[in-house]
């Protein structure tokens, strides 16, 4: 009774051309969806893992840093000096 009713959640089967192979194509279904179960599992894990690991604070910082070298060689370009004269 469940087998049939985890065949039919899979994907209904109404063809009768097809009627010897419904079991297989139910396992091969549930195959699929469990190794996508067990991919998504890995993936959560890590996102988890790796959440707050070690402070990422010497991230952060190492981001302002590369803002502020990329604002300082942006902010004295000829392009904007021509725009806000012209303005």
């Amino acid at each position: 009774m469940i087998w049939k009713i985890w065949k039919y959640a899979l994907g209904s089967f109404s063809d009768d051309k097809t009627h010897d192979y419904d079991n297989v194509v139910a396992v091969v279904r549930t195959i699929i969806l469990l190794t996508y179960l067990i991919t998504n599992t890995f993936i959560i894990s890590g996102v988890i893992r790796h959440w707050n690991y070690d402070n990422n604070t010497k991230l952060a910082e190492a981001q302002q840093e590369a803002t502020q070298v990329q604002e300082k060689a942006t902010y004295d370009t000829g392009c904007s000096q021509t725009y806000e004269n012209t303005n």
